[in-house]
């Protein structure tokens, strides 16, 4: 199936394609802030979480960037488990919070006078630095890029795929998110929203909904930008690494954007490991394991390192 083109659209459709985002950040997103002080707030923002996803798969269909990733490439059990696991993990690092800031000398720095929206936006911004510099950092470094490679099996790119990562990489990336943050003693209930967010911006990230943002996508690290990160040749795909903006990427020179691109399951994986392995478990081990190790080598029209990164 391909891309719904503007003159067929619905207005279902219509709708969908340009209420989508607003959606998810300011309608989840919002959410996740009126009910954060509540009696029941983790119980909500978990029901927020599973609302996101929900409402991706369900926009996913109604305008898919292509139908084929809609379907399961013998993939749906392993990403549920990566699912399940990654944003369990992600949610109970909330309890961890308290205990953080109490240890911290430095918890009086945290700006409790500022209003909510506030604190949760320099979060986001705290947050977007630290795991955008690990990522570039695992496309560089030898051992990152073992627990990293998980994440760039995938053969089709849709929304599920932003939390199928090997847990052990999604914790380095988490802990230097958000370590100044704890260090500064963040309330539980910012690093709850927080939380939230995370779990959205990812299922936007790698959404297989055909959504437009207009010039924001220059600038918010969504699914138009992050398909060009998931290119299967080494060093091609090094661009695009921001978590919730581009900002970084332009400043380190890794932004990529072609409008014109199309893409297809072909141009995702990894070009060197075809064969890496598909189960969740094999996925858990092949870091640890000397094949887990990707070598890359030359092809006449594409420039790729010949070794992985060091």
């Amino acid at each position: 199936m391909n891309t719904i083109t503007a003159p067929t659209l619905t207005p279902g459709q219509r709708l969908a394609r340009y209420g989508y985002v607003p959606l998810m950040i300011l309608g989840i997103g919002g959410a996740a802030l009126a009910l954060a002080r509540t009696p029941a707030a983790p119980l909500w923002l978990l029901l927020l979480v599973l609302a996101g996803v929900g409402l991706s798969f369900a926009v996913e269909r109604i305008i898919p960037y292509t139908g084929d990733w809609n379907t399961s490439h013998d993939d749906a059990g392993r990403d549920t488990i990566h699912g399940i696991v990654n944003e369990g993990g992600l949610l109970l690092t909330v309890l961890v919070v308290p205990i953080a800031a109490a240890l911290s000398p430095l918890e009086s720095l945290w700006p409790n006078a500022w209003p909510l929206l506030a604190q949760v936006l320099l979060a986001v911004l705290v947050t977007d630095v630290g795991i955008t510099l690990v990522h570039f950092a695992s496309h560089k470094i030898g051992v990152l890029w073992r627990f990293h490679a998980v994440h760039h099996s995938v053969r089709r790119f849709y929304g599920f795929n932003g939390l199928m990562k090997h847990p052990l990489h999604g914790g380095v990336e988490l802990l230097a998110g958000t370590a100044p943050l704890l260090i500064l003693g963040m309330p539980a209930v910012v690093a709850e929203v927080l939380a939230v967010l995370i779990a959205v911006q990812l299922l936007l990230q790698h959404s297989n909904a055909d959504y437009r943002v207009g010039p924001l996508r220059y600038a918010l690290a969504l699914n138009e930008g992050h398909r060009f990160h998931h290119l299967k040749w080494a060093g091609i795909g090094d661009v695009n690494f921001g978590l919730f903006t581009l900002i970084w990427d332009h400043l380190l020179g890794t932004f990529s954007f072609d409008p014109q691109r199309r893409f297809t399951s072909d141009d995702l994986g990894m070009a060197a490991k075809p064969n890496y392995p598909d189960a969740y478990l094999a996925q858990l081990a092949e870091p640890f394991r000397p094949s887990g190790a990707c070598k890359f080598s030359d092809t006449p029209d594409i420039p790729t390192r010949e070794t992985e990164p060091r």
